[in-house]
């Protein structure tokens, strides 16, 4: 049996991101509404998470708590203008403006985008027949589609993870000062590219692409009221972060998942219709966001009967809700066709992933059209994983393909 009685989310070390799960499970059991030093509480129980989630009295808003992890700086600057750090009326004005990059006429255009994208990297995925699957896969699918979203011309691109990877590795619980200065500057280069793709195509509305929304977010109204220069800056950015290294993880962990997994990987070359089953689970055993955080706007109950007092922090472990034995049958098990699979990997509530339907549709299409072309799988080296906390991925993963 492990010993929590001094665990601490702000002091985990690399063992803990390697391998959460046995800590979580032992959180979960012992203590599902753990303290930790600093006085914010994490949650381990699904239960419990789903109801902060849900509650409308928990706040998201990071303004204090930003102001004091980064000072006065980019990052911080980013982290209360984008949509996810905000609660109504801003969250509510800047998410309908968001949406509208998200209609089902937009997503009929993304599908036709995303299978032509799909298929080229394919392509270069069997000219190379060894590969590392994130570099040469993973990475890519996310940076052509979200280039063609924002309209980010091809030398930009290749700069894309890093600034993702950079901006999101800074709201770990425990960051250094290097990963600090990274993401600021990430802000301020990424922040100054897509400035000027603003006041581009501003200046020149009928110039889009296809699939492209940049021209929706700036033209964009709702009641009036239209994005700043500022805003639209930053949650640019937030679009990138959203859907660049959650689309990247959800790839890298379904195929690493895969491997680890034959007898799952034959069920699925056998039945490539249960694609939709295997993205779900994927999402389930390997979230890609593995921590959320609320603050309790209220003096909040939770499902578990702790009473969580006004203005206490709270981290959500979604990674510890997904294996809840008490809602998911046998939660250590990869299962393809597990049904039903409640899954908050997207979170719930008012700040429901916008691009939930983007993201499953990227996994289908990528995740299928892969394991059907190339049903031969194997790892070619050891994996490296991303080394975050909040955030599950690999850095590396070497294959070969047949």
């Amino acid at each position: 049996m492990l010993d929590i009685t001094g665990f601490d989310l702000n002091a985990i070390d690399a063992a803990f991101i390697e391998d959460p799960y046995d800590t979580l499970a032992e959180l979960r059991r012992n203590s599902p509404v753990h303290r930790n030093a600093d006085g914010s509480v994490f949650l381990t129980r699904h239960d419990d998470c789903l109801a902060t989630y849900r509650s409308r009295d928990m706040l998201s808003d990071k303004t204090e708590a930003f102001g004091k992890k980064f000072g006065e700086c980019p990052l911080k600057v980013h982290h209360t203008t984008s949509l996810i750090f905000n609660d109504p009326p801003y969250h509510t004005v800047v998410r309908k403006l968001i949406a509208g990059a998200f209609t089902p006429r937009k997503l009929a255009v993304m599908e036709r985008l995303i299978e032509g994208i799909v298929d080229r990297l394919l392509d270069h995925v069997e000219d190379l027949g060894e590969l590392d699957l994130i570099a040469d896969f993973g990475m890519m699918l996310p940076t052509e589609i979200i280039s063609f979203m924002l309209g980010v011309p091809e030398e930009y691109r290749a700069k894309l993870r890093g600034y993702s990877v950079a901006i999101l590795g800074a709201l770990d619980p425990v960051v250094p000062p290097e990963r600090m200065a990274a993401g600021n500057a990430a802000v301020e280069e990424f922040g100054a590219i897509l400035s000027d793709l603003i006041d581009h195509r501003r200046a020149n509305p009928d110039g889009a692409g296809e699939g492209e929304v940049l021209e929706s977010l700036i033209f964009g109204e709702h009641d009036g009221r239209r994005l700043t220069q500022e805003e639209l800056v930053q949650n640019c950015i937030f679009l990138l972060n959203a859907g660049h290294e959650t689309t990247t993880s959800l790839v890298g962990n379904s195929i690493g998942l895969l491997l680890d997994h034959p007898d799952q990987h034959r069920r699925l070359l056998d039945k490539p219709e249960l694609i939709k089953g295997m993205v779900e689970e994927s999402l389930r055993m390997e979230s890609p966001l593995q921590i959320g955080n609320r603050t309790a706007g209220e003096d909040i109950a939770l499902p578990s009967g702790t009473v969580l007092p006004k203005g206490t922090y709270i981290h959500t472990s979604i990674a510890g809700a997904n294996r809840d034995p008490e809602v998911f049958d046998q939660p250590d098990r990869f299962d393809i066709a597990r049904s039903p699979n409640p899954q908050i990997a997207f979170i719930t509530g008012i700040h429901v992933c916008l691009g939930a339907t983007l993201a499953r549709m990227e996994g289908r299409i990528a995740l299928g059209r892969f394991v059907q072309r190339f049903p031969k799988l194997s790892q070619n080296g050891p994996r490296e994983r991303l080394g975050l906390a909040r955030f599950r991925g690999y850095t590396s993963l070497p294959i070969r393909v047949q």
